[in-house]
C-alpha cells in the first residue's frame, strides 16, 4: 500500500538550520532510494516499519527566508509491494531465437540431404549404364563410406563411438536388411529409369503398414489404412504405363522396400537406449554391411567379369568413368550420413515428410537430366503415389 507521511513543523527544530545558514546539499537523484532506518532519520517521529521502504516522491521541500518553519511531505511504500516502473524493457526472447536457429539448422540438413541424394542418383545411373555390375557398385559405395569414417576416427576429425559386443549383435540384423535393400535398389536402377525406381520406392509406407499389421500384430487408425489406397494405386498406375518397364527392375525396387521396412523395425527394437550418434551409427552399419556383402558380390559377379567390364567402360567413357565411380560411392555415404544426422534433430514424422520430398526432387531431376520419356498418365500415377505417401505421414502422427 502506498502511504503518505506528513511531517509537521514540530517534528523539526529550526535551531541549527537558519542561524548558521547552512546550505542544503542538493540530493543525488535516484528513482527509488531506499529508506533503511526511519528511526535514525526522524528520532522524534512515532513511525515504525519492519520492512525497507522505497521513496515514491518528495513534495514541497523548501525553506523560506521569512519563516523558520520547514514543511516536508514524503510518500513511501514497502519494498515488497513496490509498484511496477513505467519503463518498458524488451528482452530478447531466447526461446524464439533458439527455435529459429534450430529451424535453420534443419533446413540446411534437408537441403544438403536432397542435393547429395540427387547427385548420387545421377552418378550411380551413369556408372550402371557403362558398367552394369550392381553388386560391385553397391560394394564400392559401402567401402568408400567405411574408409572415410575410419580416416575421420584416426585423425580425430570425428569421435570414434564406444561400442561393445552387444552393440554389434543388435546391429547385425539391421545390417543384413540394409545390405539387401541397398543391393536390390541398385539392381533396380541398373534395369530401369531412376524415376521409375523411386516411384516404386515411394510405396515403402504400404509395406511398413502391412508388415507391422500381419507380422507384428500392430494396429493403426483408419486414416492410415486409407492413405495406402493412393500409394498402391499410384504405384500400380505408374508401373503399368512405364514405357521401359522391366520385371527385374520392378522386383528390385519392391524387394528394397520390404528390406528397408525390416531394417527400420530392427533398428527400433535393437538400438533403444544406445548412445551412438546418427553419424557413427550409420558408419558402423556401413562397415558391417560391407563385410556381409563382399563375399556375395564376388560369388554372384566375380572379379573376372569386373575386370572385363571395367576395361570396356574405361575405353568407352575415358578417365571420367573413374571419377564417376568415386563420386557415386562418396555421395552415397554422404547423403545417408546426413539423413541419419537429420534424424537426430527431428521427429520421425518430419523425417518421413522430408524423405517424400527427397523422392520428388530425385524423380524430377532424373527426368530432366536423362531425358526420360514420361507419359501424362505415368506422371499422374507418380503424383498420386507421392500424395498418398504424404497423407500417410500425416495420418501416422
Amino acid at each position: 500500500m502506498l502511504s503518505s507521511i506528513k511531517l509537521s513543523p514540530s517534528s523539526f527544530t529550526s535551531t541549527g538550520f537558519l542561524p548558521n545558514r547552512r546550505s542544503i546539499p542538493t540530493p543525488q537523484f535516484s528513482p527509488l532510494p531506499i529508506i533503511k532506518s526511519l528511526h535514525s532519520a526522524f528520532p522524534t517521529h512515532s513511525f515504525s516499519s519492519q520492512k525497507p521502504l522505497q521513496v515514491a516522491s518528495i513534495d514541497n521541500l523548501a525553506i523560506s527566508k521569512n519563516t523558520q518553519q520547514r514543511k516536508t511531505e514524503c510518500q513511501a511504500y514497502e519494498a515488497d509491494r513496490s509498484r511496477p516502473l513505467d519503463i518498458k524493457i524488451e528482452l530478447p526472447d531466447e526461446d524464439a531465437r533458439l527455435e529459429a536457429a534450430k529451424r535453420i539448422k534443419i533446413g540446411i540438413y534437408f537441403a544438403t540431404w536432397w542435393a547429395l541424394n540427387v547427385v548420387f542418383n545421377i552418378y550411380n545411373k551413369k556408372v550402371l549404364n557403362a558398367f552394369p555390375f550392381p553388386w560391385l557398385t553397391s560394394t564400392l559405395s559401402l567401402a568408400a563410406g567405411s574408409l572415410l569414417m575410419l580416416i575421420s576416427w584416426a585423425t580425430r576429425v570425428a569421435d570414434a563411438p564406444k561400442t561393445d559386443f552387444e552393440f554389434w549383435k543388435t546391429l547385425f540384423p539391421v545390417a543384413v536388411a540394409h545390405t539387401i535393400g541397398h543391393v536390390a535398389a541398385t539392381v533396380s536402377m541398373s534395369k530401369v529409369a531412376v524415376s521409375f525406381t523411386h516411384i516404386i520406392k515411394s510405396g515403402e509406407p504400404a509395406f511398413s503398414v502391412l508388415v507391422s499389421r500381419f507380422l507384428l500384430g500392430d494396429s493403426f487408425p483408419m486414416p492410415v489404412y486409407l492413405s495406402l489406397v493412393p500409394i498402391i494405386g499410384g504405384c500400380a498406375l505408374s508401373a503399368l504405363t512405364e514405357l521401359n518397364f522391366n520385371m527385374t527392375g520392378f522386383m528390385g525396387a519392391m524387394i528394397s522396400n520390404l528390406a528397408f521396412v525390416f531394417r527400420n523395425i530392427f533398428s527400433k527394437k535393437g538400438m533403444n537406449g544406445k548412445s551412438v550418434s546418427g553419424m557413427n551409427y550409420y558408419a558402423c552399419l556401413s562397415m558391417l554391411s560391407l563385410l556381409i556383402l563382399t563375399p556375395f558380390a564376388i560369388a554372384v559377379e566375380g572379379h573376372q567379369l569386373w575386370a572385363v567390364g571395367w576395361q570396356k567402360a574405361v575405353s568407352q567413357i575415358g578417365p571420367n568413368f573413374v571419377w564417376w565411380v568415386v563420386a557415386q560411392s562418396v555421395f552415397y555415404h554422404l547423403y545417408n550420413q546426413v539423413s541419419y544426422m537429420s534424424l537426430d534433430q527431428i521427429s520421425p514424422l518430419t523425417f518421413s515428410i522430408g524423405n517424400t520430398m527427397k523422392r520428388i526432387s530425385v524423380i524430377v531431376s532424373s527426368i530432366i537430366i536423362f531425358h526420360t520419356p514420361v507419359q501424362p498418365i505415368n506422371a499422374l500415377g507418380a503424383a498420386i503415389a507421392i500424395l498418398g505417401t504424404f497423407l500417410y505421414s500425416q495420418a501416422k502422427q
